[in-house]
């Protein structure tokens, strides 16, 4: 069996690609899921891309090259209709940012060298900005996988709305107040498996599932 790193701090992310490889007994029987704990790995992992497929490519090539491991990471963005489909990559980072960032996409560097925000107070600076009108928005996740000296990408999407407010305690991030097209729940009020099936994240790990079950193609970008 080989193993597949997941180049991720991230415990709530481990356990959902757990639970996807898990769904899929034939491919699980061939790939094992390996994090950084295991490559005994806990120093941050640089994210300075201005893209989601920067990021993902800079934290997998980085552990690629740290450890020589096949491994896989993921960059995912919140792009919220009204203020011009951001956050969206500095979604994470989104309380830090400058006065002004809503409308023109401000960041400085000031912003940047922050330590990250907690998602509450990305959350309360979203509605606050998210009054009336326009809610639509949409989750974009994007997978690099690095199979020996090659990168291959994969996206999922999933389109939905703010909410006024926090509904739900599951979940992470920004599922509290984004509720997925065609449901009444938010992502923080679906179970696991729920949110899985229909999820950005869920939609990117089966693109590269697809990939894995298949014989190799090019599918890289440089």
């Amino acid at each position: 069996m080989k193993t597949l790193y997941f180049a991720t701090h991230n415990a709530h992310k481990k356990e959902e690609i757990r639970n996807l490889f898990q769904s899929h007994p034939a491919l699980s029987s061939r790939y094992g899921i390996g994090d950084l704990e295991d490559l005994g790995f806990s120093d941050p992992i640089p994210e300075t891309a201005e893209t989601l497929e920067g990021n993902a490519f800079q934290k997998a090539w980085h552990i690629h090259e740290k450890f020589g491991v096949d491994c896989f990471a993921d960059d995912t963005g919140l792009e919220v209709e009204a203020i011009g489909n951001r956050p969206g990559v500095f979604s994470a980072r989104y309380a830090n940012m400058p006065a002004g960032f809503e409308q023109d996409g401000t960041v400085t560097e000031a912003a940047l060298a922050l330590p990250d925000p907690s998602f509450d107070q990305n959350i309360d600076r979203l509605l606050a900005h998210l009054k009336t009108g326009n809610r639509n928005a949409r989750f974009r996740s994007v997978i690099c996988l690095v199979l020996g000296q090659q990168a291959y990408y994969f996206e999922g999407i999933v389109k939905g709305s703010i909410l006024n407010e926090r509904q739900g305690t599951q979940g992470f991030g920004y599922d509290p107040v984004f509720r997925p097209e065609g449901f009444m729940k938010s992502f923080a009020q679906l179970s696991l498996s729920e949110k899985n099936a229909i999820s950005h994240r869920g939609k990117a790990v089966e693109a590269m599932m697809d990939f894995l079950s298949a014989p190799l193609q090019p599918n890289c970008r440089p």
